[in-house]
């Protein structure tokens, strides 16, 4: 088991890290809209927010030598399950077919109260 980390996406803020690599998969913890030069939550709604989360991701896929296309799974939680299909249309630009499976779900709240957080599975 070996952790990850790039400069390129937002430092852990806790007892966790950007990702974990063991088997030739890529377990990258959720990713919230952090600007990882400012460590500021990006201005803006839901495509905003989900641009800078899945920029984020892509940055640890990068710093493991992947890229979007390797990732296989996704989770996406959100504040606000009514955001699905603004989320859904910034999405649909990170990723091509085959499309990774993917879990979406609203939650309560997310850390610094913004208003999505996405996790990837990515193999080698």
């Amino acid at each position: 088991m070996k952790a990850l980390h790039t400069d390129k996406a937002p430092a852990a803020i806790g007892p966790y890290s950007q990702a974990i690599e063991v088997n030739g998969m890529v377990f990258a913890s959720g990713q919230i809209p952090l600007d990882p030069a400012t460590g500021n939550v990006v201005e803006g709604g839901i495509k905003e927010q989900t641009r800078q989360a899945l920029t984020n991701a892509k940055a640890i896929m990068e710093g493991a030598g992947l890229t979007l296309a390797n990732v296989v799974k996704t989770t996406v939680f959100m504040a606000d399950m009514n955001d699905f299909a603004a989320m859904n249309e910034v999405y649909a630009t990170f990723f091509s077919e085959p499309y990774p499976a993917r879990s979406a779900v609203a939650v309560k709240t997310l850390p610094k109260g913004v208003l999505v957080e996405v996790e990837c599975i990515a193999a080698k």
